[in-house]
């Protein structure tokens, strides 16, 4: 192999002209953390490695889909876009490994980096002047210069910090250019401060223009399926590659009439919008993919990937959309949402059912038997949940219940009996599943699923619910209740009962604003009369904080009803013809 040097101004000059990204990529993943670190590696004189480039021939470049480096990175809309190949008469560079550290050099030295820390920050990547570098050898990963992705609102002058824009030390081929457009601003320093100021600019200008601090190779083979397992091999020490990428890359270079990769990701950001919002990933949508052609095996393995399977999925592409979509359409309806779908394979054999029906409209439908069925999904679907149907050989259990549902017909009924037997649970919940639920704790992984159940007569579709503690919690600390002369039996009762169900709601952003911290006795005595008994307040005459253990002992007892109420058949289907209508 022969390998050649490269600067990083030559690279980053290249990115976009010359050098581009194969559909098999995924999007950039490094945080801006790790973009700081990578440039304190080279302003450290480490090596940051080598990178593998595929030289793609003129005359193929429209048989790939190509992609562009992304410059002004969005962390809520991350993808890349295509690239534009058209006027561009030679042969292109793809990078096979190196696209993460690429992207953030690109981003480093000519763009920007959007993310979310509290709020949503647009910011770019700064070196601080009056930093000196200070190598801890007790700890090698702390940083030894001052690099740091900043907002405009962040860059104050004073006497700890001078933020020189990394992006400006591509705007000179001299370091004593780049040093004399810096020399107003470096006046009023100490002398000290000066010469700090001028060696890292001079540092930063030779890393950047004149060190070769990395190697490329080029593969020049035009054979796809070599160039996919080189791929493999060279990525199988960095960002981990799932599946679903490969998957994903592949069907990209395979589909004839559209393009994989941004139906995908198009599609995958549209059904997370819908409701109040979920967080499904593209392996999700590429193993429904997979499930929904039912003469598909649904395992990732590379060798299930043919061009045969893609192909199919390709051809059944506009039904499983349809599907998926009516499939998360009828359970935002039914309250569901990122929060309480803990199990989403779970969804994929009511998707396979609705596939085959083949209704796109099955979820808004009020017809009495479609609402039945509706209800018998919903239950499914929370039962399969809470027994944690789908926590182990979970492939095994999908394809097992996808060949049930193939041998019915078309417009049967929803067969959640047949699916309970198969999964060998029952949809009901005994003394002890339901004394455990009482149990769960805030921001437990089934917390707000139980807590949804709790309201079975709401219409949730569009509302956004925030988990509340009924008796704040800033009262719950062992200091706290003590001074109130509580026993220490008392006081730990009170902290193992205040984080758990029986102290929880769900209540709307503006019932929460409203709530804030309030004392639970003052609060509710600003509600409406219903209140009481949406939110299965028990009935008592003093609702004061020293009164809290008996609130949750009564509020328990009248949850564990509602569960054993829940499992009444009739009411359910009572309930969903209220949703319905």
């Amino acid at each position: 192999m022969e390998y050649i040097s490269v600067r990083i101004s030559d690279l980053v000059r290249q990115v976009n002209r010359d050098l581009y990204l194969p559909a098999i990529q995924r999007e950039l993943v490094w945080s801006y953390e790790k973009i700081e670190k990578l440039f304190d590696s080279i302003m450290s004189d480490f090596p940051i490695g080598s990178f593998l480039y595929w030289k793609l021939q003129e005359e193929k470049k429209h048989d790939w889909p190509v992609y562009e480096f992304v410059r002004e990175y969005d962390g809520e809309s991350p993808h890349n876009r295509l690239a534009n190949m058209a006027g561009i008469n030679k042969d292109i560079l793809l990078v096979l490994d190196g696209q993460q550290r690429i992207t953030s050099l690109f981003i480093g030295l000519r763009g920007s980096f959007r993310h979310f820390r509290y709020r949503w920050r647009n910011t770019k990547l700064y070196l601080d002047l009056l930093k000196t570098p200070d190598l801890d050898s007790e700890n090698p990963e702390e940083p030894t210069y001052g690099f740091s992705f900043l907002e405009d609102s962040q860059l104050t002058v004073n006497n700890e910090h001078l933020w020189y824009p990394v992006s400006r030390v591509l705007d000179f081929e001299d370091a004593e250019d780049a040093k004399g457009d810096m020399k107003a601003q470096l006046i009023e320093l100490s002398e000290d401060q000066r010469d700090n100021a001028n060696r890292l600019i001079g540092r930063l200008h030779t890393r950047i223009h004149t060190t070769t601090v990395g190697n490329y190779y080029e593969e020049r083979s035009q054979d796809y399926d070599k160039v996919l397992q080189i791929f493999i091999r060279a990525n199988s020490a960095g960002e981990q590659l799932e599946y679903s990428d490969l998957l994903l890359a592949t069907a990209t270079a395979t589909w004839e009439n559209s393009n994989a990769r941004d139906e995908i990701h198009g599609f995958t950001d549209q059904i997370n919008e819908i409701g109040t919002g979920f967080q499904f990933r593209k392996d999700f949508v590429l193993k429904a993919c997979l499930y929904l052609c039912e003469t598909l095996p649904i395992q990732y393995k590379v060798g299930n990937f043919t061009q045969t399977n893609l192909r199919t999925i390709e051809k059944n592409w506009p039904g499983i959309k349809d599907a998926l979509e009516t499939t998360v359409r009828l359970i935002a309806k039914f309250g569901f949402n990122k929060k309480n779908v803990v199990a989403p394979l779970a969804l994929l054999p009511i998707a396979f059912y609705l596939y085959r029906r083949g209704n796109t409209n099955f979820d808004e439908s009020s017809e009495k038997g479609d609402v039945e069925i509706q209800e018998s999904i919903r239950k499914w679907f929370i039962f399969s949940t809470l027994k944690n149907a789908f926590g182990g050989s979970s492939d095994t259990t999908l394809t097992r219940l996808r060949d049930l549902l193939k041998e019915l017909r078309i417009n049967s009924f929803f067969p959640s009996d047949i699916l309970y037997r198969s999964l060998e649970i029952v949809p009901s919940l005994n003394e002890a599943e339901i004394e455990r639920i009482l149990e769960y704790q805030y921001q437990g992984r089934y917390t707000d699923l139980i807590l949804s159940l709790l309201y079975p007569d709401r219409y949730w579709k569009d509302t956004a619910l925030h988990v509340d503690h009924i008796f704040p919690k800033r009262e719950f600390n062992r200091r706290s209740l003590r001074s109130r002369g509580f026993s220490d039996d008392k006081v730990e009762d009170y902290m193992s009962k205040y984080n758990a169900i029986g102290n929880l709601q769900l209540l709307t952003a503006s019932e929460n604003l409203d709530k804030k911290a309030l004392d639970f006795d003052d609060w509710l005595s600003t509600r409406d009369e219903s209140f009481s008994a949406r939110h299965i307040v028990p009935d008592m005459n003093d609702y004061s904080f020293s009164k809290f253990d008996d609130f949750v002992r009564g509020r328990e007892s009248l949850i564990v009803s509602k569960f054993r109420t829940f499992l009444n058949p009739k009411l359910m289907f009572n309930s969903a013809v209220g949703q319905s209508q």
